[in-house]
């Protein structure tokens, strides 16, 4: 089972954390994100260890900051959300440089903030440390349900095809003219949509066909089997149980 090729937001790399197995990193990144959501919002030092512990993973496995930076950029949705609440939540109100602010409000952005940013620094470090292929592997070690460990592979497999689909569309509506530049282009742009759904369904039955006369029978065949030892998944639980200790802390004090 493979995604075909390396993502973008995949760092080759011969670091400790590029060579623990997939499925230990997955575990590890969810119990580290759980650990996180249930800290208590006041706990403000307790999201600044998080940070550092973070740092110290991204140092070895040697993901330079600026590529990390730039992947979290995915996250200005939720900042620009997070940045309105002090000024729509009721309650206590506050003021800041002669602006009125919401207290509640202000506790609910810092925590949208802070939990919202070390999930997403997580995430990209375990992408950045490890490919499509074997994070899909990953997740069927792990027994989630295997489904939905397909639609994934497909997904991935196929989002560049249908990409390249809606680019070779655009450009032949723009060589006979079209520039869509108002409400009345939006039929075309709908028509354009349908289109690109029914040759999305007829690939996909193309290929659902080809694949049965191959010997598909609903699951993907895995060739290397990757198992971790227990240093390997100590290593990987180094991160969880650290970020747990801050967060009792966190609770007690």
């Amino acid at each position: 089972m493979g995604a075909g090729h390396s993502h973008k937001l995949y760092r080759h790399g011969h670091s400790p954390v590029h060579e623990l197995p997939a499925h230990c990193k997955l575990a590890a990144v969810f119990c580290f994100v759980l650990v996180v959501v249930s800290t208590p919002r006041e706990a403000v030092w307790a999201f600044g260890l998080y940070a550092v512990l973070l740092a110290v993973v991204a140092g070895v496995s040697r993901v330079p900051a600026g590529f990390l930076l730039r992947r979290l950029l995915i996250e200005i949705p939720f900042v620009a959300f997070a940045f309105l609440m002090p000024f729509v939540v009721p309650g206590e109100q506050i003021s800041v440089l002669g602006i009125s602010l919401s207290v509640p409000g202000l506790w609910g952005a810092w925590n949208i903030l802070a939990k919202g940013t070390l999930g997403v620094a997580a995430s990209v470090l375990l992408a950045s440390t490890t490919d499509l292929r074997s994070l899909l592997l990953g997740l069927q070690r792990l027994k989630l349900p295997p489904m939905l460990v397909q639609i994934a592979s497909f997904m991935i497999r196929y989002g560049d095809v249908i990409s390249d689909e809606m680019r070779r569309m655009s450009i032949a509506r723009r060589s006979r003219g079209f520039e869509a530049s108002g409400v009345r282009h939006w039929g075309v742009l709908a028509k354009s949509a349908g289109a690109l759904f029914i040759r999305s369904y007829e690939r996909g039955e193309r290929v659902h066909l080809a694949m049965v006369s191959r010997g598909y029978t609903g699951t993907m065949p895995v060739i290397d089997e990757v198992t971790a030892s227990r240093t390997q998944w100590s290593q990987a639980a180094a991160l969880p149980l650290t970020a747990l200790a801050v967060c009792l802390l966190g609770w007690t004090l």
